[in-house]
């Protein structure tokens, strides 16, 4: 008999986790936003329109392989889609995108954004703390959540006419794991800039908004994943274990605003995962912290067992739906 978890199983297991052992993790109301730490680090140093960015001869270029530029290009796309979510608190707090830069500023936190084959001295060395590793899976798949999303919001002509061409830099190595330019995009991940483009298209009522956004999130996680492999050991597990969370995730419509991704993001690991780690008796992650990374591993053996795991590029949701 095959058993498939419901769609809210995800939630569920962190909801659980957290009730076995009461978090430390502090609420926000909307009026400590400004007061409290909730952005991701050096959120206030970030370009925070495209004008911000370097212009050379007729291009506006930014380094995707920069900390702060990538930042940026989630900043941009926080404040032009701000208008769509005045309702939900002020400071642009119930926006649903800060789920994507809070995630990105959790890799920078933990080091998930360094070469972890120590080769290159990438956010690891002297005054290289912004540099963004290639060798990393976690920016490498987060390139999708990024520069990707960026693209599909200009073909669907969401930042207005701009004055300059886009130029994305390429890294210096594994260039043709990605691409550059909404032309090169369209040509190479069709289904993956449909995706963004029909988020930054459709009429921002929330609920709309949110199935427009997890499909797209989905699409990017179901083609990123299966394509890049820079990783190894209990750290490639927990990602792939991550990717499948997000299938669960996408299936219940979460509103990953502000106050809710810092919330949740709390249980996530809070540094690299080493050959010694065995969740959930890691030593230095707090009990809900292990609680929430052995979820996980159940959560996709699970889903492997039951046939629900996404090979080929074919999601978790894109299953249910089909069945």
């Amino acid at each position: 008999m095959r058993v498939v978890l419901g769609q809210h199983s995800l939630l569920l297991v962190l909801l659980t986790a957290i009730a076995l052992s009461p978090a430390t993790v502090v609420v926000l109301a909307q009026e400590d936003v400004c007061k409290k730490d909730v952005y991701p680090p050096l959120w206030h140093q970030a370009p925070g329109s495209i004008e911000d960015f370097p212009v050379h001869g007729n291009n506006i270029v930014i380094n995707a392989w920069n900390y702060l530029e990538r930042l940026g290009v989630y900043k941009i796309l926080l404040n032009y889609s701000a208008k769509y979510f005045t309702a939900s608190g002020s400071n642009n707090v119930g926006n649903i995108l800060w789920g994507l830069p809070l995630q990105f500023g959790w890799q920078y936190h933990t080091g998930r954004l360094a070469d972890p084959s120590n080769v290159t001295t990438c956010s690891n060395g002297a005054g290289q703390h912004l540099c963004i590793s290639v060798r990393s899976w976690w920016p490498s798949v987060n390139y999708y959540l990024s520069i990707i999303p960026f693209l599909g919001a200009m073909e669907a002509g969401f930042f207005g006419q701009l004055q300059h061409e886009i130029k994305v830099l390429p890294p210096e190595e594994q260039r043709a794991d990605f691409c550059y330019s909404t032309a090169d995009c369209r040509s190479h991940i069709p289904k993956v800039m449909d995706a963004w483009k029909a988020y930054f298209e459709v009429d921002h009522l929330l609920f709309v908004s949110l199935h427009y956004l997890w499909e797209a999130h989905v699409a990017s996680i179901a083609y990123a994943v299966p394509n890049l492999k820079y990783v190894s050991g209990p750290e490639a597990s927990f990602g792939e274990n991550w990717a499948n969370a997000v299938d669960f995730i996408a299936a219940t419509h979460f509103s990953a605003d502000l106050q809710n991704t810092n919330y949740f993001q709390a249980f996530l690991p809070p540094r690299m995962l080493s050959e010694s780690d065995k969740a959930p008796f890691i030593s230095d992650f707090s009990p809900e912290q292990n609680k929430v990374l052995l979820s996980f591993c159940v959560l996709h053996k699970t889903n492997e067992l039951t046939g629900m795991s996404h090979p080929n590029n074919v999601s978790f949701t894109e299953k249910m739906l089909a069945s």
